[in-house]
């Protein structure tokens, strides 16, 4: 169940991942289910709510023997304080993950926001080697419960012609015109800084050192043949001082 994730155009969209949480995944679901299509500040502000156990959560399946709240019209639901703390971590690293990319990530909407199941780990009640093989502690016993570990994903993006229909029927459904427009704008503020901040830190590529280096050597002159170039524009050395001529001894006594 961990190969799960996004299965639509990567390109326009930015993830951030986290494996193996110790949480429910059933609660991580619910709360995933709540942010998505949600703008990231909006979404921000729904997980505060439910970390402060000021807003709970409707829990639309796994939700047997669950009480109902006044909140939410009577429906089920309850506060995953945890989860709501994890999926918060997760997000706060999409919205950097944008930044890095030269997006505005507080002026995009969550498109993915998913959960599953990764690894389940048996637990057993250790008391010792005398009762293994009995059937009452240890590796052979009856009774035991198994730890169920989650991973989270979550995509943010912009909302584009490269989004699917759905994903733009539900972002318009759950967000007001003003917060789109709001966002659209700071979005292609965005794209216009991108450029020079790209200008400015890309590094320089192989083929524009060797351009360079090129330009700093010197040319070899014109009869010069071209297997002496390369020797040529090797440093040259420093020339020795010319040694002084010694007298030679006179003959004359």
């Amino acid at each position: 169940m961990s190969n799960y994730s996004y299965n639509l155009n990567r390109e326009e969209v930015v993830f951030a991942k986290l494996y193996d949480v110790n949480v429910s995944y059933k609660n991580l679901n619910a709360v995933c289910d709540a942010i998505r299509y949600l703008n990231v500040n909006d979404a921000m502000k729904v997980l505060d709510g439910v970390i402060s156990m000021r807003m709970p959560i409707l829990y639309k399946r796994y939700n047997k023997h669950m009480g109902s709240r006044s909140e939410l019209g009577g429906r089920k639901g309850r506060y995953p304080e945890k989860a709501a703390e994890e999926v918060k971590r997760v997000l706060a690293n999409a919205v950097a993950n944008a930044g890095n990319k030269g997006l505005d990530g507080e002026s995009m909407f969550i498109v993915h926001a998913s959960s599953n199941k990764t690894v389940i780990v048996r637990r057993n009640p250790s008391r010792g080697s005398l009762a293994w093989g009995r059937g009452m502690y240890g590796r052979s016993s009856i009774n035991h419960s198994d730890i169920e570990y989650a991973k989270i994903e979550i995509g943010i993006a912009e909302v584009n012609e490269k989004l699917s229909k759905n994903m733009k029927y539900f972002i318009k459904k759950n967000n007001s015109a003003a917060q789109l427009s709001a966002s659209a704008k700071k979005g292609a503020e965005a794209k216009k800084q991108k450029p020079a901040k790209a200008a400015k830190d890309s590094p320089k590529k192989d083929s524009d050192k060797k351009a360079e280096a090129k330009k700093a050597a010197p040319e070899a002159p014109k009869g010069v043949p071209s297997e002496g170039k390369k020797d040529f524009q090797k440093e040259a050395k420093p020339a020795a001082a010319p040694k002084k001529e010694e007298s030679a001894p006179s003959s004359e006594k």
